[in-house]
C-alpha cells in the first residue's frame, strides 16, 4: 500500500440504486436549504425551546415590506381578499333545501340559449352532432402522438383523467338537471348515462391542447381552446354539465398532464 491509505468507494448507482440496494439521496430542494440555514441545528438549538422562533422569518420584515406587500405582490393579496370576501358570502348565504334542484351560475347565464336550442330539437341535434366530432378530433390526436409520433405523455395523461373521472363520478352520483336537452347525436351517442363529475369532454381538450403547445403547434392549440370554450357554453346551455364539472375538468387536464410528465420523465431517468 506503500504508506497510503486507500479510501473506500460506492460504486456508481444503476438505475438510480447503489448496488447494496440503497437508494442514493436526492439534493435539498431550494426550501428545504432555506429551511437549513434558517433554523439552527439540533446541536445548536431547539425549535420548541425557543431556538426556532427567534429565528422566524416575521421577525426580519420592516414596515416597508409590509406596506410594499400590494405593490410587489399583488395577485396573492387579491387572493387573500377573496378569501375573505367569499367566507363572507359562503357563513351568509341561505342553503338550497333538499327538495330542490342545485343552483347554477352557469345555467342562469345561458337561459336565453337554453331556450332557443329547447324551441329548436333540429339545431340542438346539429350542434350535439359538431361536438361529437370535435370530441373524435381530440381522441384521434391524443391517440396520434402516442402510436405515430412516439410520445406517449398525452395518451397517459388522457388513461389517469377518466380513470380518475369514473371513480369519483361513481363515488358521487349528482341528480341529472331537471332541464337537460338530450340529443342521440350527443357523445356517448344513443342517449346512454354519463357521470356529470367532472367533464371528461373539456378535460380531455385541455390535454390535447396543452400537448399541441409543448410542441409549439400554436394555431391549432389555440383553436382546441376556442372549441372548447363553445363546447363548453354548450353543455352549460343543453344542462349537460354543471359548472363545477366545466371547471374541475380543466384543473384535471393540467393535473393529469403534469403528473404524466413526472411519469414519463421517471421512467425516462430509470432507463438512463
Amino acid at each position: 500500500m506503500n504508506g497510503t491509505t486507500t479510501r473506500l468507494r460506492s460504486p456508481p448507482p444503476t438505475n438510480g440504486h447503489f448496488s447494496n440496494g440503497a437508494i442514493p439521496r436526492r439534493p435539498d430542494s431550494p426550501d428545504m436549504i432555506k429551511k437549513r440555514s434558517s433554523f439552527p441545528s439540533a446541536n445548536g438549538g431547539n425549535i420548541c425551546c425557543g431556538g426556532g422562533v427567534r429565528n422566524a422569518h416575521f421577525l426580519k420584515w420592516t414596515a416597508a415590506d409590509v406596506l410594499g406587500l400590494p405593490l410587489h405582490h399583488p395577485v396573492p393579496c387579491v387572493f387573500a381578499a377573496s378569501l375573505l370576501f367569499f367566507m363572507a358570502v359562503e357563513y351568509t348565504l341561505s342553503m338550497i333545501p333538499s327538495s330542490a334542484q342545485p343552483f347554477d351560475l352557469g345555467f342562469v347565464a345561458t337561459t336565453n340559449l337554453h331556450r332557443l336550442l329547447a324551441a329548436r330539437p333540429a339545431l340542438n341535434t346539429l350542434l350535439a352532432g359538431l361536438n361529437t366530432v370535435y370530441v373524435g378530433m381530440q381522441t384521434t390526436y391524443i391517440i396520434w402522438t402516442w402510436v405515430i409520433e412516439g410520445r406517449p405523455r398525452a395518451t397517459i395523461s388522457a388513461l389517469f383523467m377518466f380513470t380518475c373521472r369514473g371513480i369519483l363520478g361513481y363515488a358521487t352520483q349528482l341528480p341529472l338537471p331537471q332541464e337537460f336537452l338530450g340529443s342521440g347525436a350527443d357523445f356517448p351517442v344513443g342517449n346512454v348515462s354519463f357521470f356529470l363529475f367532472y367533464s371528461g369532454h373539456v378535460a380531455a381538450s385541455v390535454i390535447a391542447s396543452l400537448d399541441m403547445k409543448r410542441m409549439q403547434r400554436w394555431g391549432l392549440a389555440y383553436t382546441f381552446d376556442f372549441l372548447n370554450v363553445l363546447q363548453a357554453i354548450r353543455l352549460l346551455t343543453t344542462r349537460g354539465h354543471y359548472t363545477i364539472d366545466l371547471a374541475v375538468g380543466v384543473g384535471a387536464g393540467i393535473l393529469f398532464d403534469s403528473l404524466a410528465g413526472k411519469y414519463v420523465d421517471t421512467k425516462k431517468t430509470l432507463c438512463t
